[in-house]
């Protein structure tokens, strides 16, 4: 099928700043593109042929949106699989499929689904309620510390929460949630798996990730990660693996623990670009949103290796600031050497909210981290 400059109608799901990117991939490409967004000002707005307000959850809105488009993909996980189903039954192309994505959406699946495939992962406990986790802790079925994850619509550390005594159990949403162990990491890492209709497979390098110790949030991401090339190797193995259970179309980004004894453990899986891969826009031969437009299309993927080592920040809302976005000092960090800003069009700052993102690039690793460290206490992101 021709694609470019043609009568080709690529549907996105979800108006947010993965989309705004792979926007900036499809206007180089020349595809038409139609998004449906929740509200007026989404990031993808400025970027596509065709801008649908509506609701990501009603299955009209969604099956009504997708029926207008040739090939329907999402950049967020929270949308109605019903609708998707049914589109694919009168012949629409969804990729990432439906079927994975009604796995990928709830927690207890996904977990099931790991231990259905032999694929390692952290040992957990599934509750219909979130009531009887104090009753499984007094009957001693659970023993702190543990990891509480809601089932259904947690993202960016909502709907997590380290449990270590019952009070922690106080306020927690009522629902389906899982409990895990909490598992004594060296490194969290994570590995992006692209794989086209054909089948043609290829992994990024691994990235370690650093976490805000508060918001649960991650606030670096490095690559390549700081670990030897047997963890690395292993890590990508174990990606391929998750990858080829799901038979995935599209990117699956394997968020990944490194344990004290090497072993790797599969946290959780995102079916669409990731905050993982954004420094591979600099950094890699072939940036992630690239990437998965070429594998929803079929096209032949492009080269994954790093032209230079990369690291990336987010840019988050700063705590106390509620209002008009205002990015203090950003003419600062663009004066370092190696560092490009990138800013999501959200006018709306909170706290901890994703506002964009900076990336550093540098031929030595050590010396990108240590300008991003600068750039993260240089600008703020504060409101008028």
């Amino acid at each position: 099928m021709n694609y470019f400059s043609s009568q080709f109608k690529l549907g996105i799901l979800g108006g947010g700043q993965l989309g705004k990117m792979m926007l900036n991939v499809t206007r180089k490409f020349d595809i038409t593109t139609h998004v449906l967004g929740v509200n007026d000002d989404a990031p993808c707005r400025i970027a596509c042929d065709q801008f649908t307000t509506g609701d990501l959850m009603d299955f009209e809105t969604v099956y009504n949106f997708g029926k207008q488009v040739d090939l329907l993909t999402f950049e967020i996980e929270n949308v109605n699989v019903d609708a998707l189903e049914k589109l694919e039954k009168k012949g629409i192309k969804v990729y990432p499929s439906s079927k994975n994505l009604r796995i990928i959406q709830n927690k207890a699946k996904q977990k099931l689904f790991y231990l259905d495939h032999n694929l390692p992962t952290s040992d957990f406990s599934r509750f219909a309620y979130a009531s009887e986790i104090e009753d499984a802790v007094l009957n001693g079925g659970l023993e702190f510390p543990f990891v509480w994850k809601s089932a259904q619509f947690g993202y960016d550390g909502n709907g997590v929460k380290i449990v270590r005594t019952l009070a922690d159990l106080k306020g927690l949403p009522p629902g389906e949630c899982i409990t895990e162990a909490l598992i004594d990491f060296k490194n969290e890492l994570a590995v992006i798996v692209a794989r086209n209709p054909d089948g043609e497979v290829k992994t990024y390098p691994v990235v370690e990730m650093e976490f805000h110790p508060e918001a649960n949030q991650v606030e670096y991401v490095i690559c390549p990660a700081r670990i030897s090339e047997a963890v690395a190797k292993k890590a990508q193995e174990v990606a391929l693996n998750v990858s080829k259970a799901f038979n995935n179309v599209g990117l699956l980004a394997v968020e990944l623990f490194q344990t004290q004894n090497d072993d790797i453990l599969i946290n959780e899986v995102a079916p669409r670009p990731h905050n993982s891969g954004h420094q591979t826009i600099e950094a890699s031969y072939t940036s992630q949103f690239e990437q998965h437009i070429r594998a929803i299309l079929n096209l032949p993927l492009g080269k994954t290796e790093s032209k230079v080592g990369g690291i990336m920040v987010n840019l988050v809302g700063a705590e106390g600031f509620s209002g008009e976005v205002i990015y203090e000092n950003i003419a600062e960090i663009m004066k370092m050497e190696g560092v490009t800003p990138h800013i999501y069009g959200k006018k709306q700052t909170r706290p901890f909210r994703k506002m964009g993102h900076v990336t550093i690039v540098n031929e030595d690793l050590n010396t990108a981290r240590a300008i991003a460290e600068d750039v993260k206490n240089t600008i703020k992101v504060i409101s008028k």
